[in-house]
């Protein structure tokens, strides 16, 4: 599960479905110079999450020309939760996996354990050391195997974490930009 959970974060995530390149700058060109088509502004909000926010910020600028500055950005904010958590997708879950692999790994180990212990237990005449080391090897896989799927699971989480905190943080400076650009376009 971890797996494919990282495949399709890789696959969603990537640069070009977030914001392509130099739209920021093409989109605060076209409002800057009034020079914005519907056709256009579909287009950008179809293309990228980038194109998306700024393309509703561009919307209700348009249906409210006397809107306030506060308003605006509430639209921007709201454009944006939504693809904050199409970013966020599945982060939940492959953390909650490197958080609980390891435990699971662990009560294999502890169950195995009890299991080894209670097979040497009062109605055995001698121990047999060689079946007691090959038990507890096998117990100890058990925290191996949380572990193997733990660290990298974690190791996803926080990259992609890193990943969704540098998108959010891109497209709150174009948001920004935006309204600056249309404030001054509006006077």
């Amino acid at each position: 599960m971890a797996l494919a959970i990282v495949i399709e974060r890789f696959i969603a995530l990537r640069p070009s479905v977030i914001s392509s390149a130099d739209l920021t700058d093409t989109i605060l060109l076209k409002t800057k110079n009034k020079k914005l088509d519907v056709a256009e502004l579909k287009t950008w909000e179809t293309s990228s999450a980038l194109g998306f926010v700024l393309s509703q910020g561009l919307k209700y600028a348009h249906e409210k020309p006397d809107c306030k500055e506060d308003e605006l950005v509430a639209a921007l904010e709201n454009a944006g939760r939504i693809c904050i958590a199409a970013m966020e997708k599945h982060l939940s879950t492959l953390g909650t996996i490197a958080s609980v692999a390891p435990l699971l790994g662990l009560l294999g180990t502890v169950v195995g354990m009890i299991e080894i212990f209670g097979s040497q237990g009062a109605g055995a005449i001698a121990a047999n050391p060689a079946q007691l080391a090959h038990g507890i090897s096998i117990a100890l896989y058990n925290t191996a195997a949380g572990l193997g799927v733990a660290i990298p699971s974690l190791i996803f989480w926080r990259y992609f974490r890193n990943r969704v905190d540098a998108y959010v943080s891109q497209l709150e400076q174009a948001s920004f930009r935006l309204v600056t650009t249309i404030r001054i376009a509006q006077n």
